[in-house]
């Protein structure tokens, strides 16, 4: 009669003998050349004292030191492994972060998970900057010009949570004009002199609010509830007013939570509705994520930064002054595609003393035949400097009719000079120069133009060339390499601080794969790709 079999948790009680083959130490298994010895050399070098405040002096040390947790989260992003359950996999089974933790320990998903949400997001933006000036100091950074390109990813959110800042007005107006009016009863049946003003709203409702709930009380009002019920006039106008405040409270919070912006997902407050290019459906859906802006340097990334505007143009000036706070020294040029251009970031790089190589948005339009004979743009009419009008098509003068002010997004104020022409009436080709009624008008910024025509120029030197190539190679390289062969499309934490410091972790294992490249192919100290000549 056979025995039955049992099964255990502890696997080694089956009893089968296996010999030791593995040597006691890891060392060996390493090889001389993998990347995992580099990551270790260049992170060890670096200032941990902002990593170790976070920690209490008080209480049991933890479980792994901070500076290898470290390591291995960064390792890991290299690798393409972001979650925190297959990291503690990894720390199980690979041999390079068994080698990492050097005898320690593996840490579980939950030690993982807390270290990279907690202790290190105050210090992941000073250890990453810390790299760079190692990079620096090695030689391997050009500091002649820094390419910067920006990228939609995906926020950890439901894109159905979203928020609309005019569906919100449209609402609370609404809801407004009610209140007007009850308070308007309430005033002539209590005999009293409330008002709610636009401006305080949520204050004056509740000064009402605490009013009838006194006046319930002084009345000994008896509240029912249930079919059948009559309610009195207490409690009817206490009831209809906590409705009126409690949405008017959901609404602040709604405004609040919008920071100047047009629509915010209610999953992560942070995140913003826009348009992704990886749009499968092709229906021009909106999913809520973050500008990712990145600035490139001897195909190094040097700076990167979260941001929520849809457009780029808002995001050069402030990622300007935070890369140059923190790299602690400013690049002569700038090289960015036509999505930058703006009179404010062209007017702040003049200030600046930077050479702006930003590609006009009209680059390509002005290239096409189609463009060349369109008698209503502006760059195909005659300009006189000294008079200071334009020349139609027809032979008509516009001349400046006045000086308009106009305040950008984030405060600049421009000068536009409208022109108009003297007389289109009667004109044959009014049809195809304007679609007013009356005369033709010119809106000229001649600042922003003259800022133009300087970067235009600019880019098509033999140095604006090189930077031009190199930009699409470097910056959008980097990129696709993150988006595509890191297979990084969607964040996994939410939050602008916590999804921040997951684009630090990729960028910082990006710089080290690309150091380790630059090694093993002898490119090191290499800055640019050589333009091809043409035969």
């Amino acid at each position: 009669m056979t025995s039955k079999l049992k099964y255990h948790k502890n696997y080694t009680e089956f009893g089968e003998p296996y010999q030791l083959v593995l040597p006691l130490s890891l060392e060996g298994l390493v090889p001389e050349d993998d990347s995992v010895r580099l990551l270790s050399h260049e992170l060890e070098g670096l200032d941990y004292s902002l990593l170790y405040k976070a920690y209490s002096a008080k209480g049991r040390n933890p479980a792994v030191d901070p500076k290898t947790m470290f390591k291995i989260l960064t390792y890991a992003y290299s690798q393409n492994i972001y979650s925190s359950r297959k990291i503690e996999t990894a720390c199980r089974r690979d041999i390079n972060f068994m080698w990492l933790l050097s005898g320690q320990k593996a840490p579980d998903h939950s030690t993982i998970a807390r270290f990279r949400t907690g202790f290190l997001a105050d210090a992941c933006e000073y250890l990453f900057y810390q790299m760079v000036r190692r990079l620096e100091q090695a030689d391997e950074l050009s500091k002649e010009t820094v390419f910067i390109d920006g990228t939609k990813l995906e926020a950890c959110a439901n894109k159905y949570t979203f928020v609309w800042k005019k569906s919100v007005g449209k609402w609370e107006e609404k809801m407004f004009r009610k209140i007007q009016d009850a308070v308007e009863l309430l005033n002539n049946e209590y005999m009293q002199g409330f008002s709610v003003n636009t401006e305080t709203r949520t204050q004056d409702l509740q000064k009402i609010f605490l009013f009838l709930g006194e006046r319930c009380q002084t009345d000994g009002t008896v509240f029912v509830h249930g079919c059948g019920k009559r309610k009195s006039r207490n409690q009817r106008y206490l009831e209809l007013f906590r409705r009126f405040l409690e949405r008017q409270t959901v609404y602040d919070w709604h405004t609040a939570s919008l920071q100047g912006r047009n629509n915010y997902c209610k999953t992560d407050p942070d995140a913003t509705f826009m348009h992704m290019k990886d749009d499968h459906m092709r229906n021009a859906q909106l999913k809520p994520g973050y500008n990712v802006q990145i600035a490139v340097d001897s195909e190094y990334i040097v700076a990167a930064d979260i941001f929520q505007d849809r457009k780029d143009v808002w995001t050069l000036v402030p990622f300007l002054k935070t890369m140059e706070e923190n790299l602690g020294f400013r690049y002569p040029s700038v090289t960015a595609d036509s999505g930058y251009e703006s009179e404010e970031g062209y007017t702040y790089l003049r200030k600046c003393g930077q050479t702006p190589y930003i590609k006009p948005q009209t680059y390509e339009k002005w290239k096409k035949r189609s463009f060349r004979q369109d008698i209503s743009k502006r760059e195909n009419m005659g300009y006189d400097e000294e008079a200071d009008t334009y020349t139609c098509h027809a032979g008509k003068l516009l001349s400046p009719l006045y000086i308009r002010r106009q305040k950008s997004k984030s405060g600049y104020e421009s000068e536009v000079t409208v022109y108009e022409c003297e007389d289109c009436s009667g004109c044959p080709y009014k049809e195809k120069c304007t679609k007013a009624r009356g005369n033709k008008k010119l809106y000229v910024s001649k600042s922003f133009l003259e800022k133009r025509q300087e970067s235009y120029d600019n880019i098509l030197s033999e140095t604006g060339i090189r930077n031009r190539m190199n930009r699409s190679i470097q910056v959008e390289g980097a990129f696709g390499v993150l988006k595509n062969d890191y297979e990084f499309q969607r964040f996994l934490l939410r939050g602008k601080t916590k999804v921040k410091l997951e684009i630090l972790l990729l960028c910082m294992g990006y710089n080290i794969n690309k150091l380790h490249s630059k090694i093993q192919k002898d490119r090191t100290g290499s800055y640019f790709f050589p333009v091809k000549e043409t035969a």
